[in-house]
């Protein structure tokens, strides 16, 4: 027996997967449907016999939850210290990342380092490395350590709904599909539900107040059995992907029976329809996965044949379309290929092509290892003949049966001209010449026509050259035997050769035109890289989509508001309606669609990876509709168009934040300048006027008035010009921050003694907590946030209204708010108050010119916290704003008894 060839590229694919596995670490996960059926155990007492072994490992995290024989199994086998991290006054346990990763290297010999990790689903606390366990262990796998681990059914992400919906109790803690899917080795640990609900109720599975709540809840005999289900499903899905797998990589020809699976095959017309329905009705039945297949044995494609495709796509099928010149052969080497052991085919009787093998026929000699179902297409009534295909997506079988029955007229008369042409010449040209031009002519025929007339010029030839040239001539009979081997070959000859060329007349179409699809997608690909504007994708994808689908286009893009604009020049009409629904959702819609299909047009959205950047529309000639792989080619021009306007918005984006930060650069340094060049004069002015006020005589009331204007104002623009020049610092870095751990309680005293001008006369409350933690501030600069904070509610707010300072600690972080009684933050302003120049009411009587918040952002950011506005709310109104600042908290050094602690 000859052993079958592995396929190169397949080899090494395999190859390189082989290489980066070797690499890695191998992860074994103990799967069981629930908690209790004895996964920990099952993986504890494999550990012990690879410690036997002389394997080097560890236990990361064993949870026995109190279970003597689990606790019993653990004991014995090396353990990793748990590290303590604070979350919200307690402490909590967790696994040590960096000392399994540590161990794994100092045990990376021939024998790899393996760490145990129960509970893959688990959550880690606050301040871990990594949110999730599984996230551990991908890291620990990646440096080379093999992990064993545990998870039940319902921590899987994809069932996490659907086991929900079973046990009305949601699991919040969950595990990609992808980490159970590239596990090396999954053993499924599985306990009959009576079983389990025995050892529950026997307390070996959680103490008895837990087992009574657990047996009331969670643990009914109808949730063990789905969750059984599940989980037994869902490993039989991994392991027939293992199959395939398996399949692929050494070159299994014949179907293996392990597992039902179905394969619609739809035949040319509109008589697949009732394939794909009741292939779909006997895959809901038996619950097993299910394909359709479309051969195509031309160019051109069937219109007919790829809306039952689509259908089939609608109904959960997988679909594909080959390009083949047997439709059977094709069909065979899918289902091997996906290991696919049923075909459903239609069955029909054609009165004018009773000479043709059935398909059914043709799949058996091919294979006969695959079960061929055959269904029954209805006949017209009364008249036992099949019916005859509707008329789909504007194609027409009447003209394509003429179509081929005038390639068979076309082939008689062009055997009777070669035998008008021969005659005279028989007394000439040598027979085996003569039987040469009949074999030409059968090529030029499938060339032309196809391979039904070329088959029936390969047998009208044999009989014209026996009825014409050979002797005696104008018979049938032949004087000499030979020349029965003569018309054997000669009709053996013109067969084959008249199907290899009509089969590569097929393949060469087929090629050619995905050529040009390639082609023209390059083509596009190469104009779009250069396009910088959108009016140019738009120009770009009408040419293309003219070119390719015959079709009117027009572009539609999104502005800020996820509004959509139409570009100039669009040709296609446009259903705005139709294409805000297509652009808001990302899916389809319009002509063809199962979404508004009475609407004229295709609305396809342009899905690029950031977001959603317009919709495409389109509007097919006539009545027609595009197939899957028309689709699939209408998918890539759209991804691409995509692409190319998110390449176009982030250039301009580039473009505008280059200009914004030299239009800052220089807005800076001419801040500082002016900055500068204003603090002497401003300077002066102020001991002018004080000097006024000491000479003699005396000012008058009057006078006295003016010294006092002047010096008011130029304390005013000095202050003004500070913050400009502090703005300027603190933007360009060169404001350093003198940091020291200091009580807040002093800071706030500092402020509230610097803003006492401005507060005179209001009712502040100060609410400041005992158990306050020292904070790393630079005193002058956080004095500087609060006194403006500060002086900003007393500015903004009426006359005599109460100001509060409070502060509370968290965990993590110390937050300090200043709330006041006034009208509040304009709606929408939120965010905007903090940038330089800009003010909660622009036009406003007040002095000031919008910096005090901004430079309270600026500091509070050197200081590794955040700052926002907000307004609070009494009985549905707003009852003034409140400023929230909130500081990392950190470690203050500890006194070693030496008086001097050390600086973080």
């Amino acid at each position: 027996m000859s052993v079958p060839r592995p396929d190169p590229d397949t080899l090494l694919a395999q190859m390189q997967r082989d290489e980066v596995r070797a690499r890695r670490g191998r992860l074994k996960i103990f799967f069981g449907a629930n908690a209790g059926v004895g996964k920990t155990y099952a993986m504890l007492a494999a550990a012990r016999d690879a410690q036997v072994r002389g394997t080097p490992l560890i236990v990361g995290v064993v949870e026995t939850h109190g279970r003597g024989e689990t606790e019993a199994m653990a004991a014995g086998l090396p353990r990793l210290p748990p590290i303590a991290l604070p979350y919200r006054g307690r402490t909590l346990l967790e696994f040590d990342l960096a000392a399994a990763l540590a161990f794994g290297a100092a045990h990376g010999g021939d024998e790899r380092a393996l760490v145990l990790l129960d509970e893959l689903a688990h959550s880690n606390a606050a301040g871990a490395r990594h949110p999730k366990r599984w996230q551990d262990a991908e890291e620990l796998l990646a440096a080379g350590i093999d992990v064993w681990t545990t998870m039940n059914v319902q921590h899987l992400e994809s069932l996490n709904d659907v086991v929900s919906g079973i046990t009305g109790i949601r699991v919040w803690e969950t595990v990609p599909d992808r980490v159970f899917d590239e596990a090396d080795e999954v053993v499924v640990v599985d306990l009959p539900p009576d079983e389990l609900l025995g050892r529950l109720k026997a307390g070996k599975v959680y103490v008895p107040q837990q087992a009574e709540r657990a047996a009331a809840n969670f643990f009914r005999k109808g949730n063990l059995l789905a969750l059984r289900e599940l989980a037994l499903r869902r490993t039989a899905d991994r392991v027939d992907g293992e199959v395939r797998a398996y399949r692929r990589s050494v070159s299994v020809q014949p179907v293996w029976a392990n597992r039902e699976a179905l394969l619609a095959c739809i035949g040319p017309g509109s008589t697949g329809e009732k394939v794909v329905r009741t292939c779909a009705r006997m895959a809901a039945q038996l619950d097993v996965p299910w394909h359709a297949v479309h051969v195509e044995t031309n160019a051109m494609g069937d219109a007919q044949a790829l809306g039952v495709l689509k259908l089939a796509g609608e109904l959960g099928a997988n679909t594909a379309t080959l390009s083949a010149p047997e439709p059977a052969q094709a069909l065979v080497r899918y289902a091997r290929e996906h290991n696919l052991v049923r075909l459903v085919l239609g069955r029909r009787a054609h009165p004018r092509r009773l000479w043709r093998r059935a398909l059914a026929d043709q799949l058996v000699r091919c294979a006969d290892d695959l079960d061929v179902l055959q269904v029954a297409l209805p006949a017209m009534p009364g008249t036992g003949a099949p019916e005859r295909p509707p008329v789909l997506q504007g194609a027409d079988p009447d003209a394509d049966e003429a179509r081929s029955w005038r390639g068979y007229a076309a082939a008689a008369a062009a055997c009777a001209a070669l035998v008008l042409v021969a005659a005279p010449l028989a007394g000439v040209l040598e027979l085996s010449n003569i039987v040469m031009l009949f074999l030409l002519l059968v090529v030029g025929v499938g060339l032309r026509f196809g391979r039904g007339p070329a088959v029936l010029a390969a047998f009208l030839g044999v009989v014209l050259f026996d009825w014409f040239f050979v002797s005696p001539r104008f018979s049938l009979a032949v004087s000499d035997v030979q020349y029965l081997v003569t018309f054997a070959v000669m009709l053996v000859v013109a067969l084959v050769v008249g199907q290899l060329t009509a089969g590569l007349k097929v393949q060469a179409a087929a090629a050619m035109q995905r050529e040009r699809r390639v082609r023209s997608l390059y083509d596009m690909s190469r104009d779009l890289s250069a396009a910088l504007l959108p009016e140019q994708v738009g120009e770009i994808a009408a040419r293309f989509l003219r070119a390719e689908f015959r079709a009117r286009s027009s572009l539609l893009l999104a502005d800020d508001a996820n509004h959509l604009e139409a570009l100039a020049g669009g040709e296609a009409p446009v259903d705005l309606g139709v294409a805000q629904w297509s652009f808001d959702r990302a899916e389809p819609a319009g002509r063809g669609t199962g979404t508004l299909p009475a609407s004229p047009c295709l609305v396809v959205p342009l899905k690029a990876p950031m977001r959603v950047r317009g919709v495409l529309v389109l509007e097919l000639p006539g009545s027609a509709q595009l197939g899957p792989e028309p689709m699939r080619l209408l998918g890539t021009c759209a991804s691409l168009l995509a692409i190319s306007l998110e390449r176009i918005h982030y250039i301009e984006v580039a473009r505008m934040s280059t200009v914004q930060i030299e239009s800052e650069r220089l807005r800076n340094s001419l801040l500082s300048a002016i900055s500068h060049d204003l603090r002497t004069p401003l300077a002066s002015l102020v001991g002018l006027s004080d000097a006024l006020g000491l000479t003699g005589p005396p000012l008058s009331a009057a006078q006295r008035e003016v010294a006092d204007a002047i010096r008011d104002s130029a304390l005013r623009m000095s202050a003004q010009v500070n913050n400009l020049l502090d703005m300027a610092r603190l933007e360009a870095g060169a404001a350093p921050l003198h940091r020291d751990w200091q009580p807040l309680e002093e800071v706030v005293g500092s402020a509230l003694a610097a803003s006492s001008e401005a507060l005179a006369g209001r009712a502040l409350h100060v609410n400041l907590p005992d158990d306050l933690p020292l904070l790393y501030l630079d005193a002058v600069l956080f004095e500087r946030v609060l006194v403006n904070l500060l002086e900003n509610a007393a500015k903004y707010t009426p006359s005599g209204s109460a100001i509060t300072l409070g502060a509370k600690a968290t965990a993590r972080e110390v937050l300090l708010w200043v709330d006041d009684e006034g009208p509040g933050l304009p709606e929408g302003a939120q965010e905007r108050i903090f940038e330089k120049f800009e003010r909660g009411n622009r036009e406003s009587s007040l002095p000031g010119v919008g910096l005090g918040l901004a430079i309270c952002r600026a500091i509070v950011q050197a200081h590794g916290g955040q700052i926002q506005g907000s307004n609070r709310r009494a009985h549905g109104t707003i009852a003034g704003a409140r400023f929230t600042i909130a500081l990392p908290r950190g470690e203050p050094p500890q006194d070693d008894g030496t008086g001097q602690g050390a600086t973080p």
